[in-house]
């Protein structure tokens, strides 16, 4: 056999695309799986013992930027979420640029620790970008545009164009794993026209396959903003000079209307979004669990939308709101709280349907013969159990991760 084909054995394999293979067997061809097959039809080469191999795990949302910020700024209650907002913009503004990109590499050290291989990054101008394309993962870095009036968001927009020229112009084509894509923040941020603009434009030229990120529907206190013009967000966008009520949506449901293009999106937090509102085409729900119970929000609708047959997938959201990066930790906190919730989907949730969202599906996110070798090792407790049962508690020990062929 070739020097450089190996096959992995392991308590438990979770291909995700099938049913979990007690003491399967994964085997590895370069930086590409070859085979997924059950016990005995192979000698593995390695035993990984009382682990399960998972598919690299997929963060679907995050700010590293904001790494720093770990423990700064607690989350409030729902009806003070503007507090947080300002305690968010206040840290931002004593960062120097040294700092925030040290900060980004943290965020992004911790992330890779826990197995993460495939990240969705919101970068104010685009700053996580250089570090994301040096990484051993792959990455979306989302640059993210803020523009309440129209000549604010116009300007957003130019700034956009130039970071997407001076990428496209340094990345060539080639085997690369960073992609750029485009984030509106939120309706209470950008005018509403941006959204079209961003969709039709950034997203389509040159690459139509560029995706969307919008935080939309995170608390009640949006609702009121944009049904009626009233509550804590009046107060907080007069206070930051930049309350436009012209640009405004009026709905949600006209943001879902505007953002119907091709392009793919991915609507973030939706913890106050009806399960019955419009989802437009190509759309996922990301759910960051436990920074949605941090801030005490009512219960989440992601069954709902998973019932709709509506893409959800997971985020771990910031270190401003979240103790850790860890994804895994994510879904096992939604296991803990809905222990009814059927396994194989939740780890889908931050695998597969994580790597679907982000444009990544075709190389990764399940482990399937002729995608990349991005594997993650998780110790099991010992004792008996169901398959994910076991993977979803908690159990001590070091993660182990292949990207791309190679343990990292």
């Amino acid at each position: 056999m070739p020097a450089d084909v190996r096959t992995l054995t392991a308590r438990w394999v979770f291909p995700t695309s099938s049913p979990p293979l007690e003491r399967g067997t994964l085997t590895i061809r370069g930086d590409k799986i070859e085979a997924v097959e059950s016990r005995g039809v192979r000698i593995p080469d390695e035993d990984l013992g009382n682990a399960a191999l998972i598919p690299g795990l997929v963060n679907a949302h995050t700010h590293l930027d904001l790494s720093g910020a770990r423990g700064l700024i607690p989350p409030t209650d729902p009806d003070h979420f503007t507090d947080w907002l300002k305690g968010v913009i206040a840290f931002r503004r004593t960062r120097s640029e040294e700092q925030t990109l040290a900060d980004i590499a943290a965020g992004l050290a911790e992330c890779l620790r826990f197995g993460t291989t495939l990240i969705g990054d919101i970068a104010s101008e685009g700053k996580s970008w250089e570090t994301l394309a040096s990484a051993k993962a792959r990455a979306v870095v989302f640059f993210e545009l803020i523009g309440l009036s129209e000549e604010r968001a116009n300007a957003a927009v130019e700034r956009a164009k130039e970071f997407a020229k001076r990428v496209d112009e340094t990345h060539a084509v080639g085997d690369h794993v960073t992609r750029l894509a485009f984030s509106p923040h939120a309706p209470y941020s950008v005018h509403r026209r941006l959204f079209p603009t961003v969709g039709n434009h950034l997203c389509r030229e040159p690459n139509p396959k560029r995706s969307l990120a919008v935080h939309l529907a995170e608390t009640s206190a949006e609702l009121e903003l944009l049904y009626h013009r009233r509550g804590p967000f009046v107060a907080f966008l007069q206070e930051l000079g930049a309350y436009d009520p012209g640009g405004l949506a009026d709905s949600f449901d006209q943001v879902m209307t505007v953002c119907d293009f091709r392009q793919p999106k991915l609507f973030v937090h939706a913890n106050h979004l009806a399960p019955s509102a419009r989802i437009p085409r190509n759309s996922t729900i990301v759910y960051c669990p436990r920074t949605h119970a941090a801030f005490g929000h009512p219960p989440h609708p992601f069954r709902d939308f998973l019932a709709r047959g509506v893409r959800v997938c997971l985020g771990t959201d910031s270190l401003a709101s979240n103790p850790d990066l860890d994804i895994l930790a994510e879904a096992r906190f939604v296991h803990a709280k809905y222990p009814d919730f059927p396994g194989e989907q939740l780890l889908k949730m931050v695998t597969l349907s994580g790597a679907e969202a982000l444009g990544w599906a075709d190389e990764c996110g399940s482990l399937d013969p002729g995608k990349s070798a991005d594997v993650v090792a998780v110790p099991l407790p010992d004792r008996d159990g169901e398959s994910h049962e076991l993977l979803f508690s908690d159990t001590p020990g070091e993660r182990r991760t292949m990207w791309r062929g190679e343990w990292r």
